[in-house]
């Protein structure tokens, strides 16, 4: 509802912090990935697709996502659990509900 009344209604971009996979996958197209240390210095990646940029994200943390079955929420894979050495070796660190071809295809 937000992301429809802002960009159908308003027809403006919004920039909008957040920390909650599940939220920022529903009100966003594109996603701004920051690198660097932690309270030292980071620097503003150009956004990317969600695709691109929650692996980008995963990949510093060493981390992958899996979707609970029963409520589709995102869930972090045990590290070593045969999922995670998967979605590791594919380069898939999160299940998206969107085809990775398709978002690359929509970025050119």
């Amino acid at each position: 509802v937000i992301r429809r009344w802002i960009v159908d209604h308003q027809r403006k971009t919004a920039f909008v912090i957040e920390h909650d996979f599940v939220m920022a996958a529903a009100l966003s197209d594109k996603v701004v990935v920051y690198e660097g240390t932690p309270g030292k210095e980071c620097t503003a990646k150009s956004p990317v697709g969600l695709v691109q940029g929650f692996n980008s994200f995963l990949r510093q943390l060493n981390v992958t996502f899996r979707r609970d079955p029963a409520n589709h929420r995102p869930r972090v894979n045990k590290r070593g659990s045969l999922k995670d050495t998967e979605q590791k070796a594919s380069g898939q660190l999160f299940t998206f509900d969107v085809d990775p071809e398709e978002e690359q295809q929509e970025a050119s």
